[in-house]
Order: C-alpha cells, then structure tokens, then sequence
C-alpha cells in the first residue's frame, strides 16, 4: 500500500512519464492491490494550484476529481481527527506546511510508503517513501 503526495497523484493520472522507474513499479503493484491511496488534502491542495493558477489540468477541477475517484484502483483516505492530530504531533524537524504533514500522517497511519518526489519528504527520517 502506498499514498501518492499530490505531484504524485497528478503525474501517476495524466503523465506517468514523469514519474521515476521505482515509483511506477511501486504505483503498479499497489495498482494491482487497490492498495493507492490518496490523502483528501490533495484534492484542497490541488483545486489551490488550479485556482492559482500554478497548475493546468485537462478538465475542471470537479470533473478531474471525479474521474480519479471513480477509478476503481484509488482509495481517497478523509483528514480524520486522528489524523489531524497525528499531523501536528509528528517528530521534528519538519517543515510547517500543513498539506505535506497531513499527507505524512496519512501514510503514517495506513501503515503505507510515501511516493514523492519531494526533497523535503525524501529526508523526513519519520516516514518511507519511495521515489
């Protein structure tokens, strides 16, 4: 089981490529195990960078989120209490951003690998992630 930070989950839907040979391979095993899961932060952090303007997608945001939750292999896992409080009580030293400690209390909490890209996560000792 693995959580795609939002890059991640926006590269694996419409540009595989840009993801690394690992993190395919590990993006296509959980695949097979409808084991990806996806932080509901995402979809905030996302309908952010659209309204931003710092990301362009294919679709309005609503239907592109509609079309990823309809996929039958991702699993949107809701900000719950308790991984709220997981997100604020995580071990430092973590930078602030509160998408990023929510996603990391995510995979945290599912018991699950961090795909990302993010240098700042890749060497957040409190979590295993993959890219």
């Amino acid at each position: 089981m693995i959580v795609l930070d939002t890059h991640a989950w926006i590269w694996f839907v419409s540009n595989p490529d840009l993801l690394s040979k690992k993190a395919k391979k590990a993006t296509n095993a959980a695949l097979k195990e409808r084991g990806l899961l996806i932080s509901s932060i995402s979809v905030w952090e996302i309908a952010l960078l659209v309204a931003k303007k710092r990301v362009t997608l294919a679709l309005e945001i609503t239907d592109w989120v509609a079309k990823s939750e309809a996929l039958p292999f991702l699993q949107f896992v809701p900000v719950s209490n308790s991984i709220a409080i997981k997100a604020v009580n995580l071990p430092q030293p973590l930078h602030p951003d509160p998408a990023d400690r929510i996603i990391i209390a995510t995979a945290l909490s599912s018991g699950a690998h961090l795909v990302t890209k993010d240098k700042k996560l890749l060497d957040y000792p409190h979590v295993k992630t993959i890219w």
